[in-house]
């Protein structure tokens, strides 16, 4: 057996495709969806992320700012700045660059942001309408684009054991509690967990999000799981590698997700996705219920 190659690259096109429609038509009601996005700090990796995020805005036709600060910006005049804008009706979306230097409280700053704005799904109300299965928040974006990679590729949910590694509050927990409320028997593994094979081999869906290149090795993976791989690693060399062996696991499961090219793009996507559905919300030019996933 070897695994079907989830194309995140080539889905979030087709998504980003529909999202340009959905803006022309917005923009014929005249509504342009908004995104603003706060960067502290030079960090070089914040860089290319906020890069990613501003070109798929442009190639949607999102309207899209960039507020950055010096490292030893004060807390309040970030909160200032966020204040301004949730005010701001041009601005539909927001979302606060991390990490954030020491001196600056993640939960404050997070906190602050306008529930209805918060597209990152980071906002304490959302957080906790993820929990409950409301369905008037936004997901938290990347594992938002995993379920949107399991549902485009017709893979089953309901019934399946699910296995996340990694339980982050971006990626592990709320992945953990989106597949729940699809129904599926999730099992979150982290770094205390022992024997991880143990957990990982009765997987059905197994979702990976450790920050540990080739943490998952082919033994530890059921022959013909469905293997999503989250993990983004760079190595000595300068190559880029998820948390599974690739090329070994690929040989056992039914389908799976390269790094780079598979959930990466699904990230940038989703929050673009939600920030147009922020902007039909805002505007009452559609559904106010939660975004609806197409796959």
């Amino acid at each position: 057996m070897t695994a079907k190659i989830i194309d995140g690259k080539d889905i979030a096109q087709q998504v980003r495709e529909d999202l340009k429609k959905e803006v022309k038509a917005l923009a014929a009601r005249g509504v342009q969806p908004g995104l603003a996005v706060i960067v502290v700090g030079d960090n070089p990796a914040s860089k290319v992320y906020v890069g990613q995020k501003a070109k798929a805005c442009a190639e949607v036709g999102v309207h899209s700012e960039e507020h950055r600060f010096p490292e030893d910006v004060s807390e309040e005049t970030v909160l200032q700045k966020i204040a301004q804008l949730n005010a701001n009706p041009r601005i539909h979306g927001m979302i606060v660059q991390l990490p954030l230097p020491e001196h600056i409280r993640i939960a404050t700053v997070l906190e602050a942001i306008a529930p209805t704005k918060d597209v990152d799904g980071f906002h304490m109300y959302n957080v906790g309408g993820l929990v409950i299965g409301d369905n008037k928040i936004f997901p938290p974006c990347t594992p938002y684009g995993v379920q949107f990679l399991l549902e485009y590729s017709d893979i089953p949910i309901e019934g399946r054991n699910v296995v996340v590694v990694g339980a982050s509050n971006i990626v592990g927990k709320p992945m953990g509690l989106m597949l729940l409320h699809k129904e599926a028997t999730v099992s979150i593994c982290h770094v205390k967990t022992r024997d991880l094979g143990q957990f990982t081999i009765l997987a059905d869906i197994l979702v990976v999000a450790a920050g540990k290149p080739g943490l998952i090795v082919p033994q530890m993976v059921k022959t013909g799981a469905v293997v999503i791989d989250v993990g983004i690693n760079r190595l000595p060399n300068g190559k880029l590698v998820g948390d599974v062996d690739f090329e070994g696991v690929r040989q056992k499961a039914s389908h799976i997700t390269p790094v780079p090219g598979g959930v990466g793009p699904m990230t940038v996507t989703m929050l673009i996705y939600n920030t147009v559905e922020a902007a039909k919300r805002q505007t009452g030019t559609g559904d106010k219920s939660a975004p609806k996933l197409a796959g």
